[in-house]
């Protein structure tokens, strides 16, 4: 069995290199086209992840007004509230989500992709901004989904 993860991250990389390289944008981080690539057939957590880095760059964002927050420190700040607000996400029952008026089908099981993918988009909505930023992540990540259909064939279970 062939690990689709890994394959996914790796092919993710090069293919974040070749944006990076061509267009001068980056895809969310090297690795976040990967990660989404393998979620892409679950379009929920993809949407709750934007969200999650979206809103992580707006705490940050303000926070930024009251300490002063730049290059390294910036980064691991980034980087650590989208971690938090993760976990803040995963200890969320549904029913409270449900009661403030969000519409979630029971079956539905939402999660966030990974720990510090939040923190690494909310770094390049940052540094690069929002619209550059998603529609490099989300081409990126269709590209690196097509590579890998390609190469691991069109039945892959990813």
């Amino acid at each position: 069995m062939i690990p689709v993860l890994s394959v996914a991250i790796g092919v993710g990389l090069a293919v974040s290199l070749v944006f990076s390289e061509m267009f001068g944008l980056a895809a969310g981080g090297m690795v976040v086209p990967g990660y989404f690539a393998v979620n892409l057939d679950h379009p929920l957590d993809v949407t709750l992840t934007i969200l999650v880095g979206l809103g992580t760059y707006l705490i940050v964002h303000l926070m930024s007004t009251f300490i002063i927050v730049y290059g390294k420190r910036r980064t691991v700040l980034m980087i650590l509230t989208g971690y938090l607000v993760r976990v803040f996400m995963d200890a969320l029952p549904y029913d409270v989500m449900r009661s403030l008026g969000v519409a979630l089908p029971s079956s539905v099981d939402l999660k966030v992709i990974g720990y510090i993918i939040p923190g690494l988009i909310a770094l390049w909505m940052d540094r690069q901004g929002l619209v550059e930023t998603l529609s490099a992540l989300l081409t990126a990540s269709v590209v690196v989904r097509l590579i890998l259909i390609l190469v691991l064939g069109a039945d892959v279970k990813l």
